[in-house]
């Protein structure tokens, strides 16, 4: 390999495929050398980027300024603003993780209604949320007939065991159009929040669709 970058073609340099091509045509390794910018006596960036990742970016987030300095001889302009661009990327996924959308029964239930509302079948799905509320996930977990969506509790459970949720909104659709909640929803849903308290998670909410219109239990308080 060349000891110089700008001794390679034009379009084997990792910057000027970032600006021709975009970031995500880029392999780990040249986005790298985009940030430390320069090699060192006897590597040039490329190579010294790919050293740096020996144990992948993950062990790379982990290494302290002094190591980075230490093991591959680099200064520490280099190895801060390696660490910079971590930092960086932390903090984005933190803020769009506060992004995250919270659970509002009227907002989630006139979206179901624009989603759902046209099923011929009874369905049921079920939104998983965090500690604060947020949706981690939302997934249909069963289709029945056209009256009638036998669902055992513990399907729910263990999607919401599988998506770390504290609390979970039930959600099913009515083809009749009526979305008032049968005897028999009610009797499903005290046994749904029962079994799922013995997980230590919540029934946040029961949201029955019909055609123009929805029924959150939790607003009526019954659950």
């Amino acid at each position: 390999m060349t000891d110089l970058i700008s001794d390679l073609p034009t379009d084997d340099r990792p910057r000027e495929r970032l600006l021709a091509h975009g970031p995500e045509t880029l392999s780990d390794a040249e986005l790298i050398t985009i940030l430390i910018g320069s090699g060192i006596p006897g590597k040039n960036a490329i190579q010294l980027a790919r050293e740096l990742l020996g144990d992948g970016l993950a062990g790379l987030r982990k290494r302290e300024p002094a190591q980075l300095t230490k093991s591959c001889g680099m200064g520490l302009a280099k190895a801060s603003r390696v660490i910079a661009a971590f930092e960086v990327a932390r903090r984005l996924a933190a803020a769009e993780s506060d992004r995250q959308p919270s659970y509002d029964a009227d907002a989630f239930g006139r979206a179901l209604v624009t989603a759902c509302s046209h099923h011929v079948q009874e369905r049921l799905g079920a939104a998983f949320l965090d500690s604060r509320h947020r949706i981690l996930r939302q997934r249909e977990i069963y289709v029945g007939t056209i009256n009638h969506a036998a669902v055992s509790t513990r399907d729910v459970i263990r999607h919401a065991l599988e998506e770390n949720a504290t609390a979970v909104v039930l959600y099913h659709n009515h083809p009749s159009g009526d979305p008032s909640p049968s005897a028999e929803d009610l009797m499903f849903t005290r046994k749904m929040a029962e079994s799922l308290r013995l997980c230590d998670i919540d029934l946040a909410d029961h949201i029955v669709i019909g055609a123009n219109r929805f029924y959150s239990m939790r607003q009526r308080g019954q659950i």
